[in-house]
């Protein structure tokens, strides 16, 4: 079985703060680290009531600070919303203070609608496609190697390991021609997985980080004791999702019994495509989803996530897929 790792949109659940949210995800990736699972990332979104990971590299901090040997990191930086040395100094900075821990994802994608993103960069003359430029010119700044004219301090030196994120071909073009490992974001757009997983590997080449391809892939797991518990529980994504889709994003709302359901046909086949890469169950049927998606896509990492509304049914997930996991292996 391959590796297992974690993300987490540090979720503010309805009638919940941010501090809570932060708190618990310190926790929740301390949980992560005792069952074995080899990294805990956050995502960097803007102006979402429920999300509460905007300051990614302050959240990062938090998280590494509660923890002593899981890798934590982004999943990822938009870096079109940063000056590459600002993004150096932050992980040179996370880097001094927990070395060989820390990961770099890097993204293209805003993390916010238009007005949100032009409130952050104060325009949006820059190129979102300028984002290859970006990354290395950051890998410059981490290098030190005079290219810029300018030594990050802290940065200059620091070894964070670097990822490129996507959901369409882009990413993994550019993931292929820097020799960097690649994350895709199947838990949300799962469209494009199998293309560009063989775009990666077609075209990659080999770097000083990474000799041969090495990819990730997003997989929503709600996993608990009952199969009819379980779909209680990702019945929240669920309708973050629609809310979503809706133009009203909002907090993680507590499950609603018979949810899906309840949509009719449209937004229950909505849901099924947009999830199409979850598995909703006991133990056993986890198990066998998570190697189902690894023989489909022979990904080298799987990175869980689940939006659930209950801390305590959240942790209780990550033990059941961990367990899951360990019964693929066993059976292998």
């Amino acid at each position: 079985m391959t590796q297992l790792s974690f993300l987490d949109l540090v979720p503010v659940v309805e009638g919940g703060t941010v501090r809570e949210a932060l708190d618990r995800s310190a926790d929740l990736a301390a949980h992560a680290e005792s069952l074995g699972f080899g990294r805990f990332w956050v995502a960097e979104h803007h102006g979402m009531t429920g999300i509460a990971s905007a300051a990614t590299a302050v959240v990062i901090a938090h998280i590494a600070a509660a923890t002593r040997t899981i890798r934590v990191g982004a999943g990822g930086i938009m870096l079109p919303n940063h000056a590459p040395l600002v993004i150096a100094e932050q992980f040179g900075t996370l880097d001094a203070l927990h070395p060989g821990r820390i990961d770099l994802g890097l993204g293209r994608a805003p993390g916010s609608d238009q007005r949100v993103a032009r409130a952050m960069r104060r325009t949006l003359t820059s190129d979102a496609n300028a984002f290859p430029q970006d990354v290395l010119e950051l890998q410059s700044y981490f290098a030190d190697d005079g290219q810029t004219g300018i030594s990050a301090t802290p940065g200059a030196g620091a070894k964070p390991e670097l990822w490129i994120l996507g959901s369409s071909l882009f990413g993994a073009q550019v993931a292929a021609a820097f020799g960097l490992p690649y994350a895709f974001a199947s838990h949300f757009a799962p469209d494009a997985l199998d293309q560009a997983l063989a775009v990666y590997r077609r075209d990659f080449r080999p770097s000083a980080q990474l000799g041969k391809p090495y990819a990730m892939a997003g997989f929503n797991v709600f996993a608990a004791d009952t199969a009819a518990e379980a779909e209680l529980l990702a019945s929240s994504l669920q309708q973050s999702f629609i809310a979503l889709r809706t133009g009203d994003p909002r907090q993680l709302p507590p499950p609603v019994a018979g949810y899906r359901a309840s949509l009719g046909a449209q937004g229950a086949a909505m849901l099924d495509s947009v999830l199409s890469c979850s598995s909703i169950g006991t133990r056993d049927t986890v198990a066998n989803d998570l190697a189902a998606f690894v023989r489909r896509t022979g990904v080298d990492e799987v990175m869980v996530t689940s939006a659930i509304y209950d801390h305590a049914a959240r942790k209780r997930s990550l033990m059941i897929t961990a367990e899951a996991v360990r019964e693929v292996a066993a059976a292998a």
